[in-house]
């Protein structure tokens, strides 16, 4: 029997946190070489667009106009924005991988492996809000990983800290007010997780949450409001009327445009078939610029209406939308160069190259379904329930908890099947996977502790058991 003292020696640990600083610097490094400046998509033109007038609208969150505007002078347009997405999301692995590594965790080397993933990494060069909200709440969730256990003198105000980019993550994607609450009330108590009480704190922080939107959209920046909401409404109002096969909307329609409403125009994609896509645009022309609808009460009433007519087509509708954004293949990595069409960003990088060609290989398996990621985080809670009265548990429970009801929030509101969507469950799934394994491995370590001595595999399981 081989006898081994068990007492801690720091310098593997230091070590051991040293690789893993080196393979996040390296990894943001190879972030900057591949996509700098930033892949720009249309939404992030015209956000940029509002920056320069000054104006604040809620269709985009005014707060991504407001925080780009304030960093647009370090590096102007894509770059600065860019730039941000890249620190905080290797900042957001960073932080998890540290605080295993600092403990002697071997499986502190495998986070900035994952962070490289293509269903990860393939949108870090993309200006998409989704990547800065969910890299902020993994900063948030590493912030309350790592201060579980320290004194209130820095726990507290690090806690704040992790609250802050919670509520910056609401306000940078709405839907993320239904998840929060499960996030936040792990930051408050990371050192273990508890449902009643975060039960019991849902409805209040979600209404604080909620208000605050207000405050900070409407009181603070002024934001002009644009009747988002009403999207969701077009875009149900179409799946009612083809499930139900009666026009719903609050319009008459010719012979010709009431047989493509109900037959040929749904699919459950998008709402923009009704908007701006060829042959069904009409609807919303006939809406918007001709009868002047959109954003009136006429539109929630006949929604209301319709809903309560016809249930089962709306969740008829509903379920396909879920359905498809779920197990279908949608929109995932951003090449399109907008300001030269119909080239491809970044053409003349082979490197760039080869990560689309593996994206183009990639795409057509589970890794790039939203679904897939759903049942990585329902398993992660599953396991992670085991371990729940630990810190590991805990974040295990917070994050991946919070993606399961991020991703379902999608089932009432989505009006889009974009992966990118799911964003927050593929990175809560990655490090949530990789921390809820560390319990077993860290209790380990301390029946060692207790004992002075490692006793080989038949004596630590027996003392395991024992304990």
């Amino acid at each position: 029997m081989i006898f081994m003292p068990a007492s801690p020696d720091r310098a593997p640990r230091y070590l051991l946190a040293g690789i893993v600083g080196v393979l996040i610097v390296a990894g943001y490094a190879s972030t900057l070489w591949l996509y700098y400046p930033g892949a720009k998509t249309w939404d992030a033109k015209y956000v940029y667009q509002d920056i320069a007038k000054g104006f604040y609208g809620d269709w985009q969150s005014p707060v991504m106009t407001w925080l780009w505007g304030l960093i647009d002078p370090i590096a102007p347009g894509s770059a600065s924005m860019f730039l941000l997405i890249a620190t905080t999301y290797w900042l957001g692995f960073a932080l998890p991988s540290l605080a295993l590594a600092v403990r002697g965790d071997r499986w502190a080397l495998l986070p900035p492996f994952l962070a490289l993933m293509p269903p990860a990494f393939v949108f870090v060069g993309t200006i998409w809000r989704d990547v800065l909200s969910s890299s902020c709440w993994l900063i948030a969730a590493g912030i309350a990983f790592i201060v579980a256990e320290r004194p209130s003198p820095i726990r507290i105000p690090a806690q704040l800290l992790a609250l802050a980019l919670v509520v910056l993550g609401v306000l940078l994607r709405l839907n993320a007010l239904l998840a929060a609450p499960i996030l936040a009330a792990y930051v408050i108590w990371p050192d273990r997780f508890a449902w009643r009480r975060t039960v019991l704190a849902y409805v209040p922080a979600g209404i604080t949450l909620f208000l605050g939107v207000q405050v900070v959209y409407y009181g603070v920046l002024g934001a002009t409001r644009q009747n988002a909401l009403q999207s969701i409404m077009i875009f149900d109002l179409g799946g009612i009327s083809h499930f139900a096969r009666e026009n719903q909307y609050p319009v008459e329609w010719s012979e010709v445009e009431n047989r493509q409403l109900l037959d040929s125009c749904y699919q459950p994609t998008e709402w923009d078939i009704y908007w701006r896509l060829e042959p069904c645009e009409f609807v919303m022309h006939r809406i918007e610029r001709e009868k002047g609808l959109f954003g009136t009460s006429a539109i929630p009433k006949a929604w209301l209406l319709a809903m309560a007519r016809h249930p089962i087509a709306y969740l008829e509708h509903r379920s396909a939308f879920m359905w498809n954004f779920l197990a279908g293949s949608n929109l995932t990595m951003w090449v399109a160069d907008i300001e030269h069409p119909p080239e491809r960003i970044f053409q003349d990088r082979p490197a760039f190259t080869a990560l689309v060609s593996l994206h183009d290989a990639l795409k057509p398996t589970p890794l790039f379904r939203a679904g897939s990621w759903l049942v990585l985080c329902l398993a992660v809670c599953w396991f992670g329930w085991r371990w729940a009265d630990t810190r590991e548990g805990a974040f295990a429970l917070g994050t991946c908890g919070s993606a399961v009801i991020y991703v379902l929030s999608y089932y009432p509101v989505g009006v889009a099947s974009d992966f990118r969507y799911a964003y927050w469950a593929v990175v809560a799934g990655l490090v949530g996977a990789v921390v809820a394994a560390a319990p077993s491995r860290s209790l380990q370590g301390e029946i060692e502790g207790r004992s002075g001595y490692c006793f080989g595999a038949a004596g630590s399981d027996a003392a395991v058991q024992d304990l």
